[in-house]
């Protein structure tokens, strides 16, 4: 079963979601850190770091980080990994010139500031040749694909032999009473406080429900494996409100 847009999008018809996406994130990039970590209680920050530190024992030099956002994983994988090369990716403009903005100012050591680049791009038809990265990245993004599988066939696609995936993505937590409190708090408080700080009700309507919608854990690891994906593992942060999966190619 392939787990596309009617799946993870409640909003879209066919043909639209990526364009409202797009236009979505536009819109929401100037306040996107703020309620990140407002939202998340600053916990978010916590999930980044744990996942990133994944890799440390592979070492990888070159990096895509896909759906990069604003830059924030991006930044901190070039800070703890310290790759030779790390490429930000995403489908937002709007995303993209924050994370421009942001790279400026970053603190970094001698030469690393150089090693970062953020490019637009579809992360669902990637402009790079086959076995270009030691490792694929990608935070809080996943969600939002219209094809999942057709998503992770293209991370495996650019990714080197023995290259390794890692995601990290929002989900629903499943046992009382969590799932009932997260349940009040996406539906209720996230859209109220997302308004009032970027004047956009829908999107932080439409996020949480991206949240529903998202497969759990061991059915990401299911799409994973056959999709090709070997050594598949995965981790729930805070009563399952985040899921980092780690594999290799």
């Amino acid at each position: 079963m392939k787990y596309g847009q009617e799946k993870i999008n409640p909003y879209t018809q066919d043909g639209e979601k990526k364009e409202q996406v797009r236009a979505m994130f536009d819109g929401i990039a100037p306040t996107y850190d703020l309620l990140n970590h407002l939202l998340s209680f600053g916990t978010d920050r916590g999930w980044r770091r744990k996942s990133v530190d994944s890799l440390r024992e592979f070492s990888p030099r070159s990096i895509l980080d896909l759906a990069c956002g604003t830059g924030d994983f991006t930044f901190l994988a070039a800070k703890r990994l310290n790759p030779s090369e790390i490429i930000g990716c995403d489908l937002s403009e709007g995303m993209l010139q924050v994370a421009n903005i942001k790279l400026a100012r970053q603190s970094l050591p001698p030469g690393q500031k150089e090693r970062i680049s953020f490019i637009r791009g579809d992360a669902l038809n990637l402009d790079f040749p086959d076995k270009r990265f030691d490792a694929v990245t990608i935070a809080y993004g996943v969600r939002n694909f219209q094809d999942l599988e057709a998503g992770l066939r293209e991370m495996y696609r650019v990714l080197k032999n023995d290259g390794h995936l890692l995601i990290v993505e929002l989900s629903t937590p499943q046992h009382f009473p969590i799932r009932q409190l997260f349940s009040l708090y996406s539906r209720f408080v996230m859209p109220a406080v997302g308004w009032l700080f970027s004047r956009d009700r829908k999107a932080y309507t439409y996020l949480p429900r991206t949240m529903e919608a998202f497969p759990q854990a061991e059915t990401v690891y299911d799409i994973l494996i056959r999709t090709g994906f070997s050594q598949v593992r995965f981790h729930r942060f805070t009563f399952g409100l985040c899921t980092m999966f780690l594999a290799t190619k």
